[in-house]
């Protein structure tokens, strides 16, 4: 019997949760076969911070989430372990913010010529600090890719995924981007930032790897990004108020998610970011935006993307922010989201059963 084995054997589903790893479950490194990276990162946000604390957050309220799915038997049995929280990348984040806040809000209040020289330097500065996260992303996924592991990737703000992004274009020829979220992010080096959070999918299709870029829920975005997104043909938008239109006149969902399963390739990588959902769900989001979908909306699309024999090749979470004095209601939103996700990832690969 196996080391893994073994552990399923002596592990209670139903029992108290022990709060050893993420959602109580019982594996490590070596025995879980999906593997979370945590990336405690905020740097370009440019409206409401929390993000960084995302990870923490989603880790305190797994523990709460029952591991049953009534769809996928014995889902927890797959194994998914989340690394520890760099500590390193969380103190960066935190000093490297102070240096973007500032800036940020020196750009919001005209530039001001007199402090000119004190904000020249400050774009290039934090470029660069963006860009080795982004390597240490890279190396993390690429790491664990090699050992035959399932990634996924727990954020922090929207830039926090382009490592892994990268990392899988080395490994497929062509795949592509489903995208759940309330903006494009199809700016181009926004606030002068080239790896800002909202330029995540600008970034994405430099890789020539990405075939198609599917965006779903889009509804807070500038002009520039809207003529990019009809332009582009790897760029299918489904507008969330075209969706809401369709669905008042009496369009069903089931149709729609078929419309959008119908625009992606075969090996498809999935980044979700939690303001795609009704902001009731995550109020305290970096950039909440009315509107948006009920989570069960966005997982009833996830599971006809895997029933439609979709391959998931890699998924992240984004942006997940806690509220103040603790407040746990976004952990636990997104900790639901997560470990949902990452049942339906593995029935993907083979690992789970889908009914």
């Amino acid at each position: 019997m196996t080391l893994k084995h073994r552990i399923i054997e002596s592990f209670n589903p139903n029992g108290v949760s022990s709060h050893e790893g993420i959602f109580g479950l019982p594996f490590d490194e070596e025995t879980a076969d999906l593997i979370l990276i945590p990336v405690p990162w905020e740097v370009t946000v440019s409206y409401s911070p929390g993000t960084a604390e995302g990870p923490e957050a989603i880790l305190n309220a797994s523990y709460q989430v029952d591991l049953f799915q009534d769809d996928i038997h014995d889902a927890w049995k797959m194994g998914i372990y989340m690394l520890p929280i760099p500590e390193d990348i969380a103190t960066l984040s935190s000093n490297y913010r102070i240096l973007s806040r500032n800036y940020i809000e020196w750009l919001e209040a005209g530039s001001p010529d007199e402090e000119q020289e004190r904000f020249a330097a400050v774009p290039d500065i934090i470029n660069k600090a963006s860009a080795e996260m982004n390597e240490w992303v890279y190396n993390q996924a690429k790491k664990f890719r090699e050992k035959g592991k399932l990634v996924a990737l727990v954020g922090g703000d929207h830039s926090t995924p382009l490592g892994f992004i990268k990392a899988l274009s080395e490994e497929y020829n062509s795949f592509g981007i489903l995208q759940i979220d309330a903006h494009a992010d199809l700016r181009k080096s926004y606030e002068n930032f080239e790896f800002s959070h909202a330029s995540i999918s600008y970034n994405a299709l430099k890789l020539p790897q990405i075939s198609k870029l599917v965006q779903v829920g889009i509804r807070d975005y500038c002009q520039e990004e809207a003529i990019m997104a009809k332009e582009n043909n790897r760029i299918y938008t489904f507008y969330d108020k075209d969706i809401k239109e369709e669905m008042y006149e009496g369009k069903a969902w089931k149709i729609i998610c078929d419309d959008i399963v119908e625009q992606l390739p075969q090996d498809v990588y999935i980044t979700i970011d939690i303001d795609g959902l009704d902001p009731k769900l995550c109020p305290h989001t970096g950039t909440p935006v009315a509107g948006g979908f009920e989570m069960e909306q966005v997982l009833y699309l996830m599971k006809q993307v895997v029933k439609a024999g979709k391959k998931i090749i890699g998924f992240d979470l984004v942006e997940v922010a806690p509220g103040p004095e603790g407040n746990e209601w976004d952990g636990n939103v997104g900790a639901r989201v997560l470990y949902r996700m990452a049942n339906l990832f593995g029935a993907s690969q083979g690992k789970l059963n889908l009914k």
